[in-house]
């Protein structure tokens, strides 16, 4: 059992080094996949540790960006505690006052370790979809080039644009998927090449931000406005990304997307992109407002 003499508390700026030590310990750690560190998430709301005597012993952090939706950044704990019982402590805290302030959120987990599923299945977390992973390998041949409907054109993504960006990924992926702008805003500045679609009116409708990787490449978000899908702006943007990737040799592109995403699913495999058979879980919790 956790000892009466810990306590839970929010972390502050103080606890720095000591949750960065525990996450050293990748055994005992569920890391986001995400743009920010679990550290640079400190000081945010829904940031909790295990204090006994002044050493942290376990953490905890899901804050809410985008609004509503916080997903699980982080949780770690020393080896000597057990998972469960560290993870009991700091939920029971947590779910307390994540749902006391604001009633509508959402706590959700993309799942990478077993025992973390196990721990959220066991706290009342459901199962909402699976992520699947897709590659496309460096010696598949190059797609032909796929022309954009009448009025639309790629360009490079500028920072100007995020605001523009930010607000065609919710049209495109809703509220639980959405990116917030300081989300897609560290995504750009980390990204080795982004682009946009926009019409002759300067509206953007489409766009793409990639990252880098010992491998080649990872296609980490595309999205197409609603109003948009049938013109050819996702299979334009994928074509001319491949094509970017392979200027100097070839090298192979991996993506993500929804198990239950047929168009995404559809136009990555017209592009050569084949699942690999890895999946990541995503959980839910919706409180007991709904």
């Amino acid at each position: 059992m956790i000892n009466v003499s810990v306590q839970v508390r929010r972390a502050v700026a103080g606890d720095h080094r000591q949750i960065a030590s525990l996450i050293f310990h990748e055994s005992n750690t569920h890391r986001h996949l995400d743009w920010r560190s679990a550290l640079d998430w400190i000081g945010s709301q829904n940031y909790w540790v295990l204090d006994e005597n002044g050493a942290v012993t376990a953490a905890f952090a899901c804050p809410e960006d985008p609004p509503d939706v916080a997903w699980i950044r982080l949780f770690t704990h020393q080896a000597h505690l057990a998972g469960p019982e560290a993870w009991s402590a700091l939920w029971e805290t947590a779910q307390a006052e994540i749902f006391q302030t604001n009633p509508r959120a959402h706590v959700a987990a993309i799942v990478v370790k077993q025992w973390f599923q196990k721990l959220l299945l066991a706290s009342g977390f459901e199962l909402k979809q699976d992520i699947v992973l897709l590659q496309r390998a460096s010696d598949e041949p190059m797609p032909s080039s796929y022309p954009l409907s009448a009025g639309l054109h790629i360009r490079s993504m500028q920072s100007a644009d995020l605001p523009a960006v930010t607000q065609l990924d919710l049209s495109a992926f809703g509220t639980f998927w959405h990116n917030s702008q300081d989300s897609l805003q560290r995504a750009y500045s980390q990204s080795i090449y982004s682009t946009v679609v926009e019409d002759d009116l300067g509206t953007m409708v489409g766009y793409q931000i990639s990252t880098g990787n010992p491998f080649g490449a990872h296609l980490a978000r595309l999205a197409v406005q609603p109003e948009a899908q049938g013109r050819g702006v996702g299979s334009a943007l994928v074509t001319d990304l491949i094509r970017r990737m392979n200027v100097d040799s070839p090298k192979s592109l991996s993506v993500n997307t929804q198990a239950d995403n047929e168009a995404s699913l559809a136009l990555y495999q017209k592009m050569g992109f084949v699942r690999t058979g890895e999946y990541f879980p995503v959980l839910a919790y919706k409180g007991k407002h709904d």
